[in-house]
This record gives structure tokens, sequence and C-alpha cells, in this order.
């Protein structure tokens, strides 16, 4: 007597590959969240080293020219002398509409403020700047002065 061989189809039921998808979806939701919450981060650090460079073209100008740009500048704006080109100041690494600003604020003494999207260190009203235009105006929450 021969025996034979049944074979064994491997299938999924509906609900089997419905769970499956579900558990799926959620995780790509964390994963999205978590992933917009590292981009802001990055962002804001990209802010806050842009800030360290004006601060450091503002140092070099009071070097050369013993005082510190009269004013204020802005996004594009150019940090420059007789004597040469220090910095123009960069745009925002997200967004046309948010700005840099620098402020002469006399007697030796000046701030560069920024608009961060999650704030925390550094955080100053900045004197009622804005750092973004249009319709979302926001107040700048991250501030250096000179050391």
């Amino acid at each position: 007597m021969m025996k034979t061989k049944k074979r064994q189809i491997l299938g999924f039921t509906l609900i089997e590959l419905l769970v499956a998808m579900a558990i799926f979806a959620m995780m790509m939701a964390v994963a999205l969240v978590a992933y917009q919450g590292t981009r802001k981060s990055a962002r804001d650090g990209k802010r806050k080293a842009d800030v360290e460079q004006i601060r450091s073209a503002l140092e070099m100008y009071r070097a050369d020219e013993g005082v510190y740009p009269p004013g204020t500048l802005s996004t594009d704006s150019v940090i420059a002398s007789d004597t040469g080109t220090y910095l123009t100041i960069p745009p925002d690494p997200d967004s046309d509409n948010r700005k840099y600003y620098y402020t002469n604020l006399g007697s030796g003494s000046y701030a560069v403020c920024a608009s961060l999207e999650i704030p925390g260190s550094g955080a100053a009203d900045c004197g009622g700047n804005v750092c973004q235009a249009g319709t979302l105006n926001v107040l700048c929450n991250y501030e250096v002065k000179n050391p």
C-alpha cells in the first residue's frame, strides 16, 4: 500500500491580513511622527549654527572697525565694511518667510534673534522682533548677545 502525501496549502485568512496591515499602519504612523520631530530639531540646530556664524562675523567686523555695524539687519543683508564682506546673513533652513535679525543695541552691545520651531534654551522676547512675515507672525524665541 502506498501512502500519498497531502499537500498543505499555506494561506492567510482575510482577518489575519487585515490585522497585519493594521499593525504595519500603526508602526508607520509612529515612525512618521518621530521623523517630523527629528526634522524640526535638525532645522533648529541649523538655525542656532547660523546665529553663531552671524555672531562670529559681527565679532570680526568689530575687530576690524572698532564698533558693531549700525542699525538692524535681517536675512539676505550683508555684513560688510570698506575692508571687505564678512557674511551674507543666510536664509532660514525651512522657509523664506522666517528670518534672522541683528540689532545694534548701542553701547557696544547687540542681539541676534531667530525663531525656533521647538522653543527652549535661549528663549527671549528679542525686543519684539518678528521672525516670520506674512499671515503667521511669530516672535523670535532664541537670542544671543555679544560676549
